[in-house]
């Protein structure tokens, strides 16, 4: 089992620690600072870095890289199609990869960022999504370089994972994402409920991830475009029917973007 422990950064990222305890080796998600990894470091002298991993090329998620392999000589891994700083290996759509004896596949997201990859850990025992800003908790990420076709076909594909698979996405926006999703679906039960949990959770200070695709299935506005209710909700703000799935969604992108 992979232990994962959550770096927070700047205001409302989460650097993603994997750790393999039995063999003290360790790896990181998004390092967009590089203070916060180091930090844990000299609190563990005795672990050694050994992977960088990378979903996109936005400096909150690359910028702690360089100082990081210098200090450490971790391989760094990320998108093929994107600009990476010193990365070692580039990875491709369906890719499979090694990394802390575990097999690993990449999934290409474009939307957010052209090149957005997601890294899927298809362990039955463990399955694990680090998605970086294409899938949030209760959200989606901004449309930056994509469209919104190529947004919701890399949700659908996200969505398709195994149900218990723990989402890591990198941005603590749970709580203002779940505001917009109970203007969505106001009559959710399930959205009420996690609403009151995770309020809970920020004011004992603790984070409110990892999700589950099931959670993101149940309460994901996003996820949930085929729902008559959500369909209606997008109908209601377009001014006119909407025709599929898709455009439901760039519907709804837009109210986020504007809420």
């Amino acid at each position: 089992m992979i232990q994962i422990t959550a770096l927070p950064a700047f205001s409302d990222n989460y650097i993603w620690l994997l750790q393999d305890a039995a063999q003290r080796r360790c790896a990181v998600v998004d390092p967009g600072d590089s203070a916060p990894v180091l930090a844990w470091l000299a609190s563990h002298a005795d672990w050694q870095l050994t992977d960088i991993l990378v979903t996109h090329h936005h400096h909150d998620h690359t910028g702690g890289i360089l100082a990081l392999k210098e200090h450490t000589g971790a391989r760094v891994l990320g998108p093929a199609l994107e600009a990476i700083p010193g990365r070692d290996v580039a990875l491709e759509d369906n890719q499979h990869f090694r990394l802390l004896d575990r097999d690993w596949q990449v999934l290409h997201v474009p939307g957010h960022t052209a090149g957005h990859i997601a890294l899927f850990g298809g362990d039955d025992e463990q399955p694990l999504l680090f998605c970086g800003d294409t899938l949030f908790s209760a959200g989606c990420g901004r449309l930056f370089e994509g469209t919104a076709t190529q947004m919701h076909a890399s949700l659908q594909r996200l969505a398709a994972l195994p149900a218990q698979t723990r989402v890591y996405c990198t941005h603590e926006y749970t709580l203002s994402n779940l505001r917009f999703a109970l203007a969505v679906e106001p009559d959710n039960p399930a959205l009420h409920q996690r609403a009151a949990e995770a309020a809970s959770l920020r004011e004992q200070g603790l984070p409110t991830l990892p999700s589950t695709l099931a959670i993101e299935r149940a309460t994901n506005p996003f996820l949930r475009v085929d729902e008559a209710a959500v369909r209606q909700q997008g109908e209601q703000r377009a001014g006119h029917p909407l025709d599929s799935p898709s455009a439901v969604f760039a519907e709804l992108r837009g109210w986020k973007d504007n809420f």
